[in-house]
């Protein structure tokens, strides 16, 4: 009976850190990937292309576009599919790095080459003229377009509507080396993968440690 008693602070101290990381998770950053649906002769880029999402909170959702240039290129148009259970009402607003210059709208208003998927457009924006200088193009670079949610959903219908695939993101790049030519992008479809901060994988850490020790109290 001491033994069990012995060992509640270690089952409750790993309590209290894996309940720590479930509740940090929930404000991460939730990585989003792409490929390539269009055959236009370029090299696949899609491994460089990735679109962070986070609650930005006040009922907001923020997509933020990188691309992580190993093959030079460029996004310019940016498209978001949001099917029949809608979660997004409108863009809230745009945010550039230095080097990026988005505005609302495209053009052209779809995703070039999208109709055989069935993506068909919402929300968009693209680079400013000049369009392959403006787009989001050297890694550090990144665009950021933030959403207001309709009244009742949440960041978890969000997630919840990208892991079905009734909210599709689709990218077109512009200026692919060495070809010079341009393909489009949708995002996987797969469940988007949580994204760990430092803070959490040190609360994963400790969650870890604590039920080693208690495996070790309990072989004893």
């Amino acid at each position: 009976m001491s033994t069990v008693f012995g060992l509640r602070p270690l089952v409750l101290a790993a309590g209290v850190a894996v309940g720590s990381l479930m509740a940090a998770s929930s404000a991460n950053a939730v990585a989003i990937s792409f490929s390539k649906i269009t055959n236009n002769g370029n090299t696949d880029v899609s491994s460089q292309l990735s679109a962070d999402v986070t609650d930005a909170g006040g009922g907001q959702v923020a997509f933020k576009f990188t691309n992580a240039v190993g093959v030079a290129s460029s996004i310019t148009d940016i498209y978001l599919d949001d099917n029949t259970t809608a979660v997004l009402l409108g863009l809230a607003g745009i945010t550039n790095s230095a080097g990026v210059s988005f505005s609302a709208g495209a053009s052209p208003p779809d995703l070039p080459g999208g109709g055989p998927f069935s993506f068909d457009a919402d929300f968009a924006a693209d680079s400013d003229s000049p369009v392959s200088a403006n787009g989001v193009n050297a890694a550090g670079e990144f665009v950021t377009l933030t959403f207001n949610l309709i009244g009742g959903k949440t960041f978890a219908d969000v997630l919840a509507e990208l892991g079905s695939g009734e909210l599709e993101l689709g990218l077109h790049v512009q200026s692919i080396a060495p070809q010079g030519g341009s393909d489009s992008y949708i995002n996987t479809g797969t469940p988007p993968t949580r994204v760990p901060e430092p803070a959490t994988l040190a609360l994963f850490g400790a969650g870890l440690m604590g039920l080693g020790l208690l495996r070790r109290r309990r072989a004893v």
